[in-house]
C-alpha cells in the first residue's frame, strides 16, 4: 500500500521531535482521511501517554515534558536503596495516578467500542483510563499501577494493600511534606520525592521475596502473553488507530510493524512526530481527545 502522509504546509522540520509535525494532516484535513480509511471497519487501538495528558497526567515526550532519567529494572532489584528510593516516591506517585479520570479521548474510545467500531484496545499507559472509562476490550501492556508483584513467587497484591502496609512501616515520612502542588509526577506514578534516605521497604509476605509495582521497567520486556494478546487483536482487525503515542520504543512500534506488513492501513494521531511515521497511511497533528471526539461522532459512536 503507498504512503499516503500528507503534508500540511508547516515547512521543513529543524528537529526529529518537530511540533507541530511538518509531515502531517491538521485536524481539519485529517478527519475525512482517516473517516475514510476507518467507516465500514474493524478498527484496533493503541494508545500512548499522549491520550492522558487532558487527564492531568504528564507524556514522556510531548512539547512541555521533562526530561526523566527513570529507574531501570536492573537498577531496581540489583540495590535495595534504590528500592527504598522508588517505592518513597511510589507513594506519593499511585495515589496521583489513581486519582485521575477519564478525559474526552477515552470516552470517545469507549463509545466507538460499544458502536461496535473498536475491536480491541491496546495501551502503553499504567493508568487504567482506558477501563475506567468503560472500555472492555483492554490489553495493558505495560501493567497497571494497580497491583504489586513479588518477583519470586508470583504472588500478587492490590496496591492499596501495599501502600497501608508502607504506610506503617514508615510512620512519618512525609510529616511536613508539601501537599501534590509542590511535587512533580509522571505517567509511570513516579514523584519527585528527595528524601527517601531510612525509607522501610515490604517485602511478599508469602516468599520474602522483592515486590515491585506490576509494571513493566525501562529494561524490561513486556510480558509474553499480553504481547500475545495485542498481537491478535491487531491480526483480527482491518486497521489500526494509533492514537497518542510516540512510538518511540519497540513494544509499541511493533504493532504498526505488523499492521503495515500485511497492508492494513495505519491511522496515527499524535501531537509531533513519531517512530512510525514512515509507515502510516495517514498521520494527523492533532490534540487526541478533540479529534477522537470528533472522529466518533463521524463513524457513528
Amino acid at each position: 500500500m503507498p504512503l499516503r502522509v500528507i503534508r500540511a504546509g508547516y515547512g521543513s522540520p529543524e528537529r526529529p521531535d518537530a511540533f507541530p509535525d511538518p509531515d502531517a494532516l491538521d485536524a481539519r484535513a485529517g478527519l475525512p482521511a482517516a473517516v475514510e480509511l476507518l467507516e465500514g471497519r474493524r478498527v484496533a487501538v493503541l494508545t500512548g501517554a499522549g491520550m492522558s495528558t487532558r487527564s492531568g497526567i504528564p507524556d514522556y515526550r510531548g512539547p512541555d515534558a521533562r526530561p526523566r532519567n527513570p529507574m531501570t529494572y536492573q537498577e531496581f532489584m540489583g540495590s535495595v536503596g534504590n528500592r527504598r528510593h522508588y517505592w518513597a516516591r511510589n507513594q506519593y506517585g499511585w495515589r496521583f495516578v489513581d486519582a485521575a479520570e477519564p478525559n474526552a479521548a477515552h470516552t470517545a474510545i469507549a463509545r466507538m467500542e460499544s458502536a461496535g467500531v473498536v475491536q480491541g484496545v491496546i495501551t502503553q499507559n499504567i493508568d487504567r483510563l482506558h477501563e475506567k472509562a468503560g472500555t472492555v476490550e483492554v490489553v495493558d501492556l505495560h501493567g497497571t499501577y494497580a497491583w504489586v508483584l513479588c518477583t519470586a513467587c508470583g504472588s500478587r497484591f492490590p496496591r492499596e494493600q501495599v501502600s497501608r502496609y508502607l504506610d506503617e512501616l514508615n510512620p512519618g515520612s512525609y510529616d511536613g511534606m508539601a501537599a501534590g502542588t509542590d511535587i512533580e509526577y509522571a505517567p509511570d506514578a513516579d514523584a519527585t520525592v528527595e528524601e527517601t534516605e531510612g525509607f522501610r521497604v515490604w517485602d511478599c509476605p508469602v516468599c520474602q521475596g522483592v515486590l515491585k509495582p506490576d509494571v513493566v521497567f525501562l529494561g524490561e520486556n513486556a510480558p509474553a502473553e499480553k504481547v500475545a494478546l495485542s498481537r491478535r487483536i491487531v491480526e483480527r482487525a482491518d486497521v489500526l488507530l494509533v492514537a497518542g503515542s510516540s512510538l518511540t520504543v519497540n513494544s509499541g512500534r511493533r504493532f504498526v510493524r505488523q499492521a503495515a506488513r500485511v497492508g492494513k492501513p495505519v491511522v496515527i494521531v499524535n501531537h509531533g512526530t513519531t517512530g512510525a511515521d514512515a509507515l502510516a497511511t495517514v498521520k494527523v497533528d492533532a490534540p487526541v481527545d478533540e479529534f477522537l471526539t470528533d472522529l466518533g461522532l463521524l463513524l457513528g459512536a
